[in-house]
């Protein structure tokens, strides 16, 4: 995702997860296996995307991104809920059911990779 094009996601996908990083962020390349096994094990449920910090500022500065990493998750065009810092699987898992369950399957989001 980039500052050009993160708006079309949001608005796109009724459940938008936002994995903010940075290539010289330590937790955030140690986050980053979990978040793509996450998006293949919720494969139809959400759309996982990841957003680069320092290649776009206008973004993480909207969103007052001021530690990494940092996961947003958006429903239905607006922030619900950000999480500061590494988190295990199953810690991750247990802050996004509750806003999968409100989710019905969304046949569109059969995603191969992250956006």
């Amino acid at each position: 995702m980039t500052d050009n094009n993160i708006k079309n996601h949001i608005e796109k996908h009724p459940l938008l997860i936002v994995d903010c990083w940075a290539p010289w962020c330590g937790p955030c390349r140690m986050i980053e296996p979990i978040i793509t096994q996450l998006s293949y094990e919720l494969r139809g449920k959400a759309m996982f995307g990841k957003l680069n910090v320092d290649e776009n500022d206008y973004t993480a500065e909207k969103y007052k991104i001021m530690s990494i990493p940092t996961i947003l998750i958006f429903k239905d065009g607006a922030v619900v809920r950000r999480m500061v810092g590494m988190r295990s699987k199953s810690q991750l898992l247990k802050d996004l059911v509750p806003f999968i369950k409100e989710e019905k399957q969304d046949e569109t989001l059969h995603q191969k990779e992250i956006l």
